[in-house]
C-alpha cells in the first residue's frame, strides 16, 4: 500500500503559513519503517479538492488529508469528500457527543451556561457533519474529531492536533504496515562524471537488487564540492551493503572521484 499526504489551504500556497505537516509525517513514517510515496498541496477550492479526493479514494492508498474540516466558509474538505464519494453529509452521532462535551468543558472553564440549541452550538455541531458511513479519528487535543472513509483519513490543519492524529492512524489502523527493519539510504559525492554516463550503472544496480532504488541528485554550485552528483541507493536495509558496493565499484571503475560518503 502506498502512503500519500494531502495538505489543504490557501494560506499554505500563498506563503502566509509554512507547512509543517510534510516533514513531520515523513518522520512519523520513518519511525515505523514506512515511506511517503506522494504529497499534494491544494488550495481552498471545493471542486479541485473533490477531484483530488476522488483519486485518493479510488487509489486504495493510505492517505492523510490535513486541513479544511472546520465549519467556516473557507472550509471545504468535508463537503468535497462527500461529493467525491457521492454521499450525503450527515451529523455523526459520536462526533456530536464529543463536540458537545468540548462545548460544555469550555463553558465550565469560563463559568457560563451553555445551550445545545444555541446558534453557536449548532454551528459547532457542523464540524461533526461527515460523509455518511464515515468513522471517527479521535483528537486528543480538544476532542473535536476528524473522520475517515476507507483508508483516507481527515485531520485538522493545526499541527498540534493533526500530528498526534496521524500517529494514531498509523499505529491503530495500519500497524501491519510497520516494518521491523527500516529503510536505509547510502550515498556518495561523485565528481568527474555526468548523470548520463552513470545511467547504465544505476540501471544495472536496480536490476540486480529489485528492492532497491538508485537516486541521483546533481548540483552545479555547491559551496564545498562545486559541480557534483550525490549518487546513492535506498530501500530495505538488508540489501543496502551489496547494492551500494556494486554502485561504488562502478563509479570507481568509471574513473570518477568519490569525495564523501553518507549514511541516512
Amino acid at each position: 500500500m502506498k502512503v500519500g499526504l494531502i495538505v489543504i489551504g490557501d494560506e499554505i500556497l500563498s506563503g502566509k503559513r509554512v507547512d509543517k505537516h510534510l516533514a513531520r509525517f515523513i518522520e512519523l513514517l520513518s519511525e515505523r519503517g514506512m515511506q511517503l510515496s506522494w504529497a499534494k498541496y491544494i488550495g481552498d477550492d471545493r471542486e479541485h479538492i473533490a477531484a483530488e479526493l476522488k483519486q485518493a479514494f479510488d487509489s486504495g492508498d493510505l492517505v492523510i488529508s490535513c486541513g479544511g474540516i472546520g465549519a467556516t466558509p473557507d472550509d471545504h474538505t468535508r463537503q468535497a469528500a462527500a461529493r467525491a464519494l457521492g454521499r450525503d453529509l450527515v451529523l455523526h452521532r459520536e462526533a456530536r457527543e464529543l463536540i458537545w462535551q468540548r462545548v460544555q468543558q469550555m463553558a465550565a472553564e469560563q463559568g457560563r451556561e451553555v445551550d445545545e440549541h444555541h446558534p453557536d452550538t449548532l454551528r459547532r455541531f457542523e464540524m461533526g457533519m461527515f460523509p455518511a458511513g464515515a468513522a471517527i479519528v479521535p483528537n486528543p487535543y480538544n476532542k473535536i474529531p476528524g473522520f475517515s472513509v476507507g483508508t483516507v483519513y481527515f485531520v485538522p490543519g493545526f499541527p498540534v492536533m493533526a500530528h498526534p492524529m496521524m500517529a494514531w492512524v498509523l499505529d491503530e489502523k495500519h500497524r501491519a504496515l510497520h516494518r521491523e527493519r527500516a529503510n536505509a539510504e547510502l550515498s556518495m559525492i561523485v565528481r568527474g562524471a555526468m548523470e548520463a554516463s552513470l545511467t547504465p550503472l544505476m540501471e544495472a544496480v536496480e536490476a540486480a537488487f529489485p528492492g532497491v532504488k538508485v537516486f541521483s541528485l546533481p548540483s552545479v554550485d555547491h559551496p564545498q564540492w562545486g559541480r557534483h552528483i550525490e549518487l546513492g541507493v535506498k530501500g530495505d536495509a538488508g540489501f543496502m551493503p551489496s547494492a551500494y558496493a556494486m554502485l561504488k565499484k562502478g563509479v570507481i571503475d568509471f574513473g570518477a572521484s568519490i569525495d564523501a560518503e553518507m549514511v541516512r
